[in-house]
């Protein structure tokens, strides 16, 4: 029986430590819905490329000077590189991102209590029962960034690719670098749409 019971511990144990380990890659990596269309000429590479700004993006600078450093990585192992100043592009870039807030119903489950826990408590004069801890209510944000890619001689475009996905906080510079990483990273392939796609969550 004691050895029985020892080879149980060491089990639960074992599986703990891989529990453990699943949550630490979990945190460390973002995981998106990609989906990607175009007409890339199959032998054609990537090549030189400067950023494109809509008129409304050019009156918020520093909002885009964000979203292209950002996604300068992203481009770069898709094989584009910056051209070089007072040269002409092969291609251009539009870059955009939005994350939305929603407002999370208390009633939309009815063990989450509006971010609360409801615990099970038992009592011999009532019986077993649902009792929420706490009321708070929080936020969870819908995250969208994207890309498109044009030719700049003829202004075809050529490639568009967007990731999204939902979390508690919104859009910072690690998370634009991963989502602009998954949106590109099986340029210039359009895979099925849309596809799950896990990137590294850095720094």
């Amino acid at each position: 029986m004691r050895q029985a019971s020892q080879r149980l511990l060491r089990l639960f144990a074992a599986v703990m430590a891989l529990s453990l380990a699943a949550g630490c890659a979990g945190l460390n990596t973002l995981t998106s819905e990609v989906s990607s269309f175009g007409d890339w000429p199959p032998a054609r590479k990537a090549g030189s490329y400067a950023f494109e700004r809509l008129p409304s993006q050019q009156a918020r600078p520093k909002v885009q000077d964000a979203l292209e450093a950002a996604a300068r990585d992203a481009l770069a192992a898709a094989g584009f590189t910056p051209a070089a100043p007072g040269a002409e592009p092969e291609f251009l870039v539009q870059l955009g991102a939005r994350a939305t807030r929603q407002e999370v119903s208390p009633w939309s489950d009815p063990v989450w209590w509006n971010g609360g826990f409801a615990a099970w408590r038992y009592r011999p004069w009532v019986g077993p029962r649902w009792s929420p801890y706490w009321h708070e209510e929080f936020s969870r944000f819908d995250r969208e960034v994207a890309v498109l890619v044009r030719e700049r001689a003829s202004g075809k475009p050529l490639y568009e690719a967007r990731a999204s996905n939902s979390g508690s906080t919104s859009l910072d510079a690690a998370m634009l670098r991963a989502m602009f990483a998954a949106a590109l990273k099986d340029f210039p392939a359009t895979g099925l749409n849309p596809r799950s796609v896990s990137v590294p969550l850095g720094g």
